[in-house]
């Protein structure tokens, strides 16, 4: 069985997501164009925001390959369509990355000739960080370790946001029309706090398929620099194990505590008309807790004991 519709939607949304994430990384490398960390996150945040929005009614937009493991993990996508969803993914992600060298060649030729940077060299990661991640030489102190530990919680904590922003039993997650707007904002957010150690890859695809471009354009051993695997534990396996993680930690206990039976309470800050729904278990007439547990605050404040959404039938 081929999965064409598939291949399209995921090709297409990681070249976009690249395209603008990377092509936004090489804009402040290259022309100083952005004052912080924030703008950048940014746009990566709408780059994927727009891939989705793009691609979800094609393949549901996963675009990330730890995300595809954890959907197979989870049962959530059949394992046969796996190698077609990775296979698009480097695919879009390697397109993106010659189509950014394709636009910046000429300003990172200049730049590299301004700065006294020989491409291939050790400084060469410089400009060589415009495609792929670099875990070291960014100031902070960051070991090997500590570069996994980063990623893979980075990818849990995007992995378990999308699950619960996509769950039919959360409640709390927002209008399926505004899912990608909330996901592109958890990039963002994750961005901001791991990039000053990993530069944040979070993604198998996105790092190794412009990282393969730099490698091909001149870069070489600059573009693959670590020579005790920390490429591969770092932005392919720390990804994929943290997204796993998360898709585990979902099923097996948020889950299931989301699709736990709550106590029936009625949290109605108006007591006349609370006393008036049968389907109450407990007298809202009065401020103090009923018998069965049931509490009734009188402000909008949550309750210890009830959770009262509101009532958005008006």
């Amino acid at each position: 069985m081929t999965y064409k519709r598939e291949f399209i939607g995921e090709a297409l949304g990681t070249f976009l997501l690249v395209l603008f994430g990377c092509g936004s990384v090489a804009v402040s490398v290259l022309f100083n164009a952005y004052q912080g960390l924030m703008q950048v996150a940014l746009a990566w945040g709408v780059g994927v925001t727009l891939s989705i929005y793009l691609t979800r009614h094609l393949s549901c937009a996963h675009l990330n390959p730890a995300v595809s493991v954890a959907m197979v993990a989870s049962g959530r996508m059949l394992v046969r369509k796996l190698p077609v969803y990775v296979i698009a993914q480097f695919t879009g992600a390697i397109l993106a990355g010659l189509t950014v060298y394709a636009l910046f060649a000429p300003s990172i030729a200049a730049y590299e000739s301004a700065h006294g940077i020989v491409r291939g060299a050790v400084e060469s990661a410089a400009t060589a960080k415009m495609f792929g991640e670099y875990y070291s030489g960014s100031g902070a102190v960051v070991s090997l370790p500590l570069a996994i530990g980063a990623e893979a919680l980075g990818t849990f904590l995007l992995v378990l946001m999308i699950f619960a922003l996509t769950e039919g039993c959360n409640v709390g997650r927002p209008d399926n029309a505004l899912t990608p707007v909330f996901i592109g904002l958890t990039v963002t957010s994750i961005i901001c706090l791991i990039a000053p150690l990993t530069q944040a890859g979070l993604n198998p695809a996105r790092d190794f398929g412009p990282r393969l471009v730099a490698w091909l354009m001149g870069w070489g051993d600059a573009a693959f620099p670590d020579r005790v695997g920390g490429f591969f534990y770092v932005y392919i396996a720390a990804p994929v194990i943290g997204g796993v993680t998360a898709a585990l930690f979902f099923i097996h206990i948020l889950e299931k505590a989301m699709k736990q039976p709550s106590s029936p309470c009625c949290c109605s800050t108006d007591k006349s008309d609370a006393t008036k729904k049968p389907s109450c278990g407990c007298d809202c007439s009065t401020e103090e807790s009923s018998s069965d547990g049931c509490c009734c605050p009188t402000d909008n404040s949550a309750s210890a004991k009830c959770c009262c959404a509101p009532d958005n039938s008006k």
